[in-house]
């Protein structure tokens, strides 16, 4: 019959066109490839590398040789050729946010500045090739000089470990941060003999920002930073860098929940003040600067949010000109923490 399909389902008529609808087709082509896998059997996806990567054992421990890496000798020579760096390249996207998770520095000026700045490190990893590059040759003599355990990889692995971004085949896994306990901090404090000073951030998001903020108050003699857990910076790799090794002196302390955290400071006899453009006193003339105190300094732009915001008992406002705005978490304070530290000193007795 004219049109009908042959035997074997093709989808051409004895004419050789393709039939209407087939688009010369045979049936088995038209079936389609059924239903979609899931995605620890898809190959390619992340989910079916991991799957991969835990039926070879699961994940390396931090800092030692696995089957396929070969331990190098920290004298070794350098790598390829490049230039140029990107910092602090992230772990995969699954993993971000969990808190304990490493992070990677990528690129030759990245890992030596890091390397630099002291910053805990689990391995060094560097590519096969060799070649003249001081950065090189510097970054494997402070990884030797600290104990850093230094694994040659090859491309693709240095590849999947900074998530594609430019390594020049050099890459830094940093160690993940101990936080501390808020009452860590006044204990800290006691232990000084002196009244608590504690930097507190509310929704400041930024790394390089918590970093700033802890190099300041390790200048101004305070006792530790205080951040949540959740919609806050963490202490990265950039981070360590910002504070310019001052995070190895100054403790950062996570909580759940800021505004029950400030609560329980108050119970134990601290001030809290917070630092607001509104606020009804300059931080110059804070009363209680001499006191246990709690600084919170909010994001730039949004401030503090309306329950921390609540739960201090003082507002202070740094005096700026009509026309600025506002000012980066870790500049404001830095002003504020020198004018608690000089009232101090004003009314301290000589």
């Amino acid at each position: 019959m004219s049109g009908g399909a042959p035997a074997g389902g093709g989808g051409r008529a004895k004419s050789g066109k393709p039939r209407a609808g087939t688009g010369g087709k045979g049936r088995k082509r038209l079936e389609g490839k059924g239903p979609t896998p899931p995605a620890h059997l898809r190959p390619g996806h992340p989910a079916q590398r991991r799957a991969e990567a835990a039926a070879r054992g699961g994940t390396r421990r931090a800092g030692r040789p696995g089957p396929g890496d070969e331990a190098r000798n920290p004298a070794g020579g350098g790598i390829g050729p490049g230039s140029g760096s990107r910092y602090a390249a992230k772990i995969p996207a699954d993993r971000r946010g969990a808190g304990d998770a490493a992070e990677v520095v990528a690129g030759r000026n990245a890992v030596l500045e890091a390397l630099r700045a002291g910053v805990p490190s689990i391995a060094l990893y560097a590519g096969p090739r060799r070649d003249a590059d001081d950065r090189v040759r510097e970054a494997v003599d402070l990884a030797a000089a600290a104990g850093i355990p230094m694994i040659e990889a090859g491309r693709a692995e240095l590849d999947r470990l900074t998530g594609g971004s430019v390594h020049q085949g050099l890459a830094l896994k940093v160690r993940p941060y101990d936080y501390a306990a808020a009452g860590d901090l006044t204990q800290r404090a006691r232990a000084a003999g002196a009244p608590a000073l504690i930097v507190a951030l509310d929704g400041v998001t930024d790394p390089r920002n918590l970093g700033a903020v802890v190099r300041s108050v390790a200048a101004f003699g305070g006792d530790g930073v205080l951040v949540p857990a959740r919609r806050s910076a963490r202490v990265t790799a950039g981070a360590w860098k910002a504070s310019a090794g001052a995070l190895a002196r100054v403790p950062v302390a996570q909580v759940p929940n800021l505004a029950r955290a400030l609560a329980a400071y108050q119970q134990e006899g601290l001030f809290v003040a917070g630092l607001d453009a509104g606020g009804d006193t300059s931080v110059a003339n804070l009363t209680v600067a001499d006191a246990p105190l709690v600084l919170v300094v909010g994001s730039e732009g949004r401030g503090l949010s309306r329950l921390v915001a609540e739960r201090c008992d003082v507002l202070a406002r740094i005096p700026m000109a009509a026309d600025t705005e506002s000012l980066n978490a870790g500049v404001a304070a830095g002003i504020a923490l020198h004018a608690v530290a000089a009232a101090r000193a004003a009314r301290s007795p000589s």
